[in-house]
């Protein structure tokens, strides 16, 4: 199942950019999120410098957001996670300590590190309900670029058709410029017909490509190389669009990589994407192992209560053990015993096979909103992900990570083809982006894209972001069945 985002389309001669009180409310929420929690810790502490550490930790907290271009228009809004609040501040952290001890300041160290605390969390709240009130301007058809596509038809629909699908990005196709005579099958008119071979030393290209432009009122042109679109092809274009001050966007192709694992060079003229490789091993790796490790320990302390309840829920409510161990595969296809509370009836497994023919997914999973198979006590116990508590355990023995891609049962990872085996690049989690993203609502190739997404491009900035977004999945229970 493949879904299209419906968007309006802003009527041309009307630009519609970002509102101009984005950048204020940024520098605002920064500035009050260093200001006030050093303000009040020092006061707190009877410190007679409060005024002045809040004054220069507010400071300090802008230049570094500032001098990292985190209020640039193109950026604002445009992404909510927590990782770049984090590294902008150990940069504070870092310039503090540099003019902490330049000045011979003797300010309470813990103390200090307390007040700084808030900063990144207060500034990715704020940056967060930027993002928010964009994303919901941008389905309203405001806030976003009119886009004309160059490229051949095959291309063409590819970038359009996945634009399309998507809400979280700032273009919207009015037209196309098809190279040679095959028409592409996108709703988009075609605006233009390009040759397929242009002339090694004079353009044809642009006169019709501005034409294009100008009748469509566009914001920016995209264009999709290919066989046809050759450098030099494209140099020339760029010319000439840049004459007119229209801005040129190259789509390379790649999908699904996070923007930091791309870099740009140039080598003998020519202009390269270094891209570089996931985090598979390295100080990071070490430190997720360590922190999922000590991290489902100390819940499994801390929920020793809710256990409890929940085993005792599960044996009063219907026959059968309070734990359910299923064969689960883990990293590299090494199976696992994962163990889950019981939701369902004692021989459910036996009954699968009954209920084939009434599955909900369109993949490999087997799902159905209203399973009969589902116990009373059961049914919360999936609404609230408390069925999942026990799997803390598999994270303490390792076979598991509490952020990760869906534990697939052996049957499912038998019928994998080579892109969704590259699941198993990683350890599944306990959570991951399929769970704050929908769980069970999400079709089967939305849960891949979720987990290759995840595979490709984790960090420990993504493990956070995803654990904070874990408590308000959990809470609503939305897709949960």
């Amino acid at each position: 199942m493949q879904t299209h985002v419906i968007r309006k389309q802003p009527p041309a001669g009307r630009r519609t950019g970002k509102p101009p009180w984005y950048g204020p409310a940024a520098v605002l929420g920064d500035a009050v999120g260093a200001l006030l929690p050093v303000l009040l810790a020092f006061t707190l502490a009877d410190s007679t410098h409060a005024v002045a550490y809040a004054l220069v930790a507010a400071a300090v907290w802008l230049l570094v957001r500032g001098a990292r271009d985190r209020y640039a228009e193109r950026r604002l809004g445009e992404r909510h996670n927590l990782g770049p609040a984090l590294q902008d501040w150990l940069v504070l952290v870092g310039v503090l300590a540099v003019v902490r001890a330049a000045t011979g300041e003797e300010s309470p160290f813990l103390l200090a590190m307390a007040a700084l605390a808030p900063c990144a969390p207060t500034s990715a709240v704020v940056h967060t309900l930027i993002h928010r009130h964009l994303m919901a301007r941008r389905r309203g058809g405001q806030a976003i670029r009119r886009a004309l596509v160059i490229g051949e038809a095959n291309a063409v629909d590819g970038l359009v058709s996945h634009l399309a699908k998507r809400a979280d990005h700032e273009f919207v196709v009015v037209g196309v410029c098809a190279i040679g005579d095959e028409d592409p099958h996108v709703l988009a008119p075609v605006a233009a017909r390009l040759d397929r071979q242009a002339p090694p030393h004079m353009s044809t290209d642009s006169a019709p490509v501005l034409e294009a432009a100008q009748q469509l009122d566009v914001d920016v042109v995209l264009v999709v190389p290919g066989p046809c679109m050759t450098g030099p092809r494209l140099r020339r274009l760029s010319w000439a669009l840049h004459s007119e001050e229209c801005p040129l966007v190259v789509v390379p192709g790649l999908t699904e990589v996070a923007r930091r694992r791309v870099g740009v060079s140039s080598v003998a003229g020519l202009t390269l994407l270094d891209v570089a490789p996931p985090l598979r091993q390295g100080c990071a790796t070490l430190l997720k192992s360590a922190t999922d490790r000590l991290g489902a320990a100390l819940l499994i302390v801390l929920l020793a209560p809710v256990f409890v309840v929940v085993a005792l829920t599960v044996w009063l409510d219907s026959p059968g053990p309070v734990v359910h161990r299923q064969t689960r595969i883990g990293r590299g296809g090494k199976p696992f015993t994962m163990a889950k509370f019981r939701t369902m009836v004692a021989d459910a497994e036996r009954l699968k096979h009954k209920l084939a023919a009434t599955n909900e997914q369109d993949g490999r999973m087997f799902k159905i909103r209203h399973d009969p198979r589902i116990t009373r006590v059961g049914r919360v116990l999936r609404r609230y992900s408390l069925d999942e508590l026990p799997q803390l355990f598999n994270v303490v023995q390792g076979h598991m990570s509490l952020v990760g891609p869906r534990p697939p049962l052996p049957d499912e990872v038998a019928g994998y083809d080579e892109v969704e085996l590259r699941r198993l690049a990683v350890k599944p989690g306990l959570t991951g982006l399929w769970q704050v993203s929908g769980r069970s609502d999400l079709s089967w190739d939305e849960t891949i894209a979720l987990d290759l997404r995840y595979v490709d491009n984790w960090s420990p900035s993504v493990d956070l972001e995803v654990l904070v977004r874990t408590v308000r999945a959990v809470l609503a229970g939305t897709g949960a069945y």
